[in-house]
């Protein structure tokens, strides 16, 4: 346990004596020990779903517990009883970071623990003859409770793991209820929720096959869809990482080639984000103006690198090769389908609605929305970012200048929606050159005047 903090030892040493004494009852004749050895070995088994395959592929890293057994465990049999179903499963689990046997006793006693306060809920509020009785609707009701007593447990225990790994105790339960855990503890409680509750269902309805006349084969066919289904959507998780993964190795390519600019391309993005939010788009679209501001200057990676260091000011010739980075970026990512819409923002994002811009001289709507977006994203970080030619602007200053030039260079509409954004959540942009700087922005007295149209 060397690599484990001694506050994170302390902690799993609880819970797991914690998980003992909840399953100690069940040492008893009187425990349902066919049921419960099923119900064990099944969970057992579906701990071990990430080694099958499906249509010759191996499901995804991070496709998760499979719940619903363990859920159906709590709503069939005695507290004590269905925390040992847990057991198995969780010392069997497959772990790939050291050391294994501490992270396998950890997740074998969260996951007891969690099982045994489902099933203590739902046996409080007459569940477990509800759902022998298959009492429809009441006996959603104790499962309700049951599958959020299950998530509390689950979440405040991840929580505080994770502070007691950090060195800081967990925070304690609050007066909101089981719901007001640690802050980290709420965070995770609410994203587990609406998958839980999924769990939840489909260990219900096995619940209710297994009591059924048909007995617990036909609950089996409850795991197959299930199965089926978290995989998919673990490999559309998978995809959306490798995707993640894809674009920040491009952003790093191009921040190593432009020191100058490092850090821009995460902040246009952000920025983009907030425009496109303050429009009131979908988040499918966020996400791809997101990508868009991003990878809005991949394209400088077929520029001399010469140039885009260069100290002094351009000459037309080394201007015209600079303004071809708008194509070399759509070139570069033509062929990536998820980035949609995005690559036109990357070919368009210096086009004006004057139809002075490049590369194609669009004018008004001729440019695409995206586009629209990203340019006044770019030129507002661009203005209060520090340069090698010049230094930073105040957002006010920034702002200003781009009410100035809207109608000509920049939408109105998107910078009154960066404006609205700003007066909402504010800006703190990062250092993107040497000079440090309180949240990135050096303090300027009257900048040399720089014109919206150079910030790129």
């Amino acid at each position: 346990m060397r690599s484990v903090p001694p506050c994170a030892r302390v902690f799993i040493a609880c819970v797991t004596v914690a998980a003992v004494a909840c399953a100690v009852p069940a040492l008893t004749p009187r425990t349902p020990w066919l049921a419960v050895a099923l119900l064990a070995l099944l969970y057992a088994g579906c701990e071990q779903a990430p080694r099958f395959r499906i249509a010759g592929r191996r499901a995804p890293e991070g496709m998760g517990t499979f719940f619903p057994v363990l859920l159906a465990g709590a709503f069939l049999l005695p507290p004590a009883a269905a925390a040992l179903v847990a057991v198995p499963g969780g010392l069997l689990a497959p772990v790939e970071q050291r050391p294994q046997g501490v992270r396998r006793v950890w997740r074998a006693a969260q996951l007891a623990l969690s099982a045994w306060a489902a099933a203590t809920v739902q046996a409080l509020l007459g569940g477990l003859g509800a759902v022998t009785a298959a009492d429809f609707p009441y006996v959603l009701v104790p499962v309700g409770a049951a599958v959020l007593a299950f998530c509390c447990v689950l979440s405040y225990l991840d929580s505080g793991i994770l502070a007691a790994a950090r060195g800081v105790p967990p925070v304690p339960f609050r007066r909101r209820g089981v719901a007001a855990v640690s802050a980290a503890g709420r965070g995770l409680l609410l994203r587990s929720l609406a998958p839980v509750g999924v769990h939840g269902l489909a260990g219900l309805m096995m619940a209710v096959l297994w009591r059924s006349p048909y007995g617990p084969l036909a609950a089996l066919l409850v795991l197959l869809p299930m199965y089926v289904s978290c995989w998919v959507f673990a490999q559309y998780h998978h995809e959306r990482n490798a995707h993640r993964a894809t674009i920040r190795a491009l952003v790093q390519a191009v921040d190593i080639k432009d020191e100058y600019t490092r850090g821009h391309s995460e902040r246009v993005g952000q920025a983009s984000m907030m425009i496109a939010r303050e429009l009131g788009m979908d988040d499918e679209r966020v996400e791809v103006l997101r990508f868009a501001g991003i990878l809005h200057d991949v394209g400088k990676l077929g520029v001399p690198t010469r140039l885009l260091r260069k100290d002094g000011p351009l000459t037309p010739q080394e201007r015209r090769i600079i303004e071809l980075h708008p194509e070399y970026g759509h070139e570069m990512v033509r062929g990536i389908g998820f980035l949609g819409e995005a690559r036109t923002a990357i070919l368009h994002h210096h086009e004006r609605l004057d139809g002075s811009g490049y590369p194609y001289g669009l004018v008004g709507h001729q440019i695409p929305e995206c586009a629209r977006v990203v340019a006044v994203a770019d030129a507002f970080d661009a203005m209060t970012s520090t340069r090698s030619y010049r230094r930073a602007r105040p957002v006010a200053v920034a702002v200003e200048e781009l009410k100035r030039c809207a109608g000509a260079q920049f939408d109105p509409q998107m910078v009154r929606a960066l404006v609205r954004a700003l007066e909402r959540h504010g800006w703190h942009p990062a250092v993107t050159a040497d000079e440090p700087g309180p949240h990135g922005a050096v303090p300027a007295a009257r900048p040399a005047p720089v014109r919206a149209d150079k910030a790129s």
